[in-house]
């Protein structure tokens, strides 16, 4: 038998109880290395961005997919863009167009951008583009808006050396609130916006317009998972605080607004879902001494982001 054991142990290839692994695989391979040099770890990606912040590189976004492009189709509609600074990338204007006052202007504030393509295309072809919808000669191509990712809106709070101040929409579908919302966010010194992906309103031309141009410095981001993306703030120590017209107590008594906290608020007819509601830290009201109902989305944010600008100083 020994001679036989000599023999076996001779032989190449995996050792007996080596689970089918040489000698050198079942090596240890150190310590477990920290969060912030773990690929795909939320902490990663908060040090990577700050990082590309320090070293002022443009900011990669990662919320998801961008959005479509979109035509704003008219004359005033295309002026009133123009206008209001909403991001172009082409102004198509039809062949033989009347000139009157609205088509000069349009056409000197393109010029006056610099960066906007001015193209003359045929009526035909611009009724192909806008499925033969009343362009009245001008079209005016939005590209898609770059939405951040969650994490980024805290991780550029931190590095200003702020608590995170963030609002985050829960099926609010008019693209107007929402830029009512980004207003009201960059007027009291909040840091960004989070969106659901699915049914929820984006950064559409018409945001951009009810936002007042405040939405080329205030970030929106895009949560595939809205209760994941607020489930993934409170790990980070992020207090998530609903606005609810049955909440418990009222927005004037919260202390959590002086710290790091996301604000979420719903839609002004069905309020927050029961996943979203029911992941909140706390559930507050904004009292209503004159007994409307509800507030829209544009106006809760503001009473709400005042207090908190208050009680911060």
């Amino acid at each position: 038998m020994a001679a036989n054991n000599r023999r076996m142990s001779g032989k190449k290839g995996a050792q007996v109880g080596s689970g089918g692994k040489r000698r050198r695989a079942l090596e240890g391979k150190g310590p477990t290395p920290p969060a912030e040099m773990r690929k795909g770890h939320a902490k990663q990606r908060i040090a990577q961005a700050q990082a590309r912040r320090a070293q002022g590189r443009p900011q990669q976004r990662r919320g998801g997919p961008k959005g479509t492009s979109e035509m704003v189709v008219g004359r005033n509609p295309v002026f009133e863009a123009l206008r209001d600074g909403v991001p172009a990338t082409t102004l198509y204007v039809q062949q033989f167009i009347d000139n009157d006052e609205r088509v000069r202007d349009a056409l000197r504030l393109a010029g006056e951008r610099g960066n906007i393509h001015l193209m003359e295309a045929p009526r035909p072809e611009l009724d192909r583009m806008t499925n033969g919808l009343n362009h009245q000669g001008l079209v005016l191509q939005v590209p898609p808006y770059e939405y951040a990712h969650p994490e980024d809106l805290a991780a550029a709070a931190y590095d200003e050396g702020a608590d995170p101040l963030i609002v985050a929409l829960d099926g609010v579908t008019d693209p107007r609130n929402l830029g009512a919302v980004v207003r009201s966010v960059a007027a009291f010194g909040g840091h960004g916006v989070v969106v659901p992906e699915r049914r929820a309103a984006g950064m559409t031309a018409g945001a951009w317009k009810t936002s007042a141009g405040t939405a080329a410095r205030t970030p929106v981001a895009r949560a595939t998972n809205l209760t994941r993306a607020l489930e993934a703030y409170q790990k980070a120590g992020i207090v998530v605080v609903g606005l609810a017209a049955d909440g418990d107590r009222e927005i004037g008594d919260l202390e959590a607004l002086e710290g790091p906290v996301v604000i979420v608020i719903g839609s002004e007819g069905k309020g927050l879902s029961r996943l979203v509601g029911e992941t909140c830290d706390f559930r507050v009201r904004i009292p209503m001494p004159g007994g409307a109902e509800s507030l829209n989305a544009g106006v809760a944010a503001g009473v709400v982001l005042y207090e908190a600008a208050r009680r911060r100083g």
